[in-house]
């Protein structure tokens, strides 16, 4: 995304999402989406199913 664009991007991302820092398997941290921790209280977690693609499979 070029960078004059990323201000509005992330200006139009509804709460409770948001951007920031995510810490992949390799530890490698790169900028993704971030989740206000009130918002997952109560979520399934996905981690043991690879992701939300293998959870719901027809979603994608």
């Amino acid at each position: 995304m070029p960078l004059n664009n990323f201000g509005g991007f992330v200006a139009s991302i509804p709460s409770p999402l948001g951007i920031g820092k995510v810490k992949l398997s390799n530890d490698e941290e790169v900028c993704g989406f971030i989740c206000e921790a009130c918002a997952a209280e109560n979520a399934e977690d996905n981690t043991f199913s690879g992701g939300w693609r293998n959870m719901y499979p027809g979603a994608h």
